[in-house]
């Protein structure tokens, strides 16, 4: 699963010692290239719960999170992204898994003023499970279409989704709006989606969130959302007693460099 983003990383290195080498020896100068054409980010966040697609990871507590992109010019990347969870040993005590690590990889362009995005994501949990439990780890394929401040994406999962079995084939539609609010440099957010579960009707809701952010500057920024879904209860109730989807404030610090 770590192969992309290790062999991506394999070549940035390479790349970065054959520039040091290229201008008296001349060796590897196609790397060379290659790597001043790479961009490297990465990002470390703090929020007060982990929310995906509206529904609760870390059972109401705070979630710490990072991870690192590899951008080529070219539009092609790779990147890691990870956070502590808790709702798989939530769900099953008999599971030990407090880890997400996610891998993708895809090709972002412009045409015209359309910009999109495909790609491919693998949400891993390591960790122990007990024998006959429904593997958590996804694939998804994705691709997205924005245009102004509107974007559309469209998530499809090659593998069962999220631990729930029989739902290959199952999506998750996004939609979300961006704009300059004018006001104290602050941005705001609004969006919808829902998530189809194949086979599993029960397990299929709708999730909305608005939010203003603001840069503090130091590439900074201090986010506050509100989030609620329509998650059936006697599907995202975890065996704590939690209702996972139920509204809440959640309020981000992420630190890119």
């Amino acid at each position: 699963m770590t192969r992309p983003a290790l062999l991506a990383c394999l070549l940035c290195s390479l790349g970065a010692t054959a520039a040091a080498q290229t201008p008296d020896t001349g060796f590897f100068p196609k790397a060379a290239t290659f790597a001043n054409d790479v961009t490297v980010t990465a990002n470390v966040a703090l929020a007060n719960e982990y929310r995906y697609r509206g529904i609760g990871q870390t059972n109401g507590r705070p979630a710490l999170q990072g991870g690192f992109d590899l951008v080529h010019a070219s539009g092609f990347y790779v990147g890691n992204w990870n956070s502590n969870i808790s709702w798989l040993s939530d769900s099953n005590p008999g599971v030990s898994s407090s880890l997400e690590m996610d891998f993708y990889g895809g090709y972002k362009a412009t045409t015209g003023p359309v910009a999109w995005d495909v790609g491919v994501l693998q949400y891993a949990y390591p960790g122990s499970r007990p024998d006959g439990f429904t593997s958590p780890d996804t694939t998804e394929v994705y691709a997205s279409a924005g245009a102004g401040p509107v974007v559309f994406k469209y998530s499809h999962a090659l593998t069962n989704l999220f631990g729930f079995a029989d739902t290959k084939n199952s999506g998750y539609a996004d939609l979300t709006g961006t704009m300059n609010t004018g006001v104290w440099g602050m941005t705001a957010t609004a969006h919808v989606g829902h998530q189809w579960v194949h086979n599993l009707s029960a397990a299929s809701y709708s999730d909305w969130r608005v939010g203003l952010s603001k840069d503090l500057g130091a590439s900074t920024v201090l986010a506050a959302a509100w989030l609620d879904t329509n998650a059936d209860r006697s599907v995202y109730t975890n065996t704590r007693g939690r209702y996972l989807g139920k509204g809440m404030v959640l309020i981000s610090l992420t630190r890119t460099f």
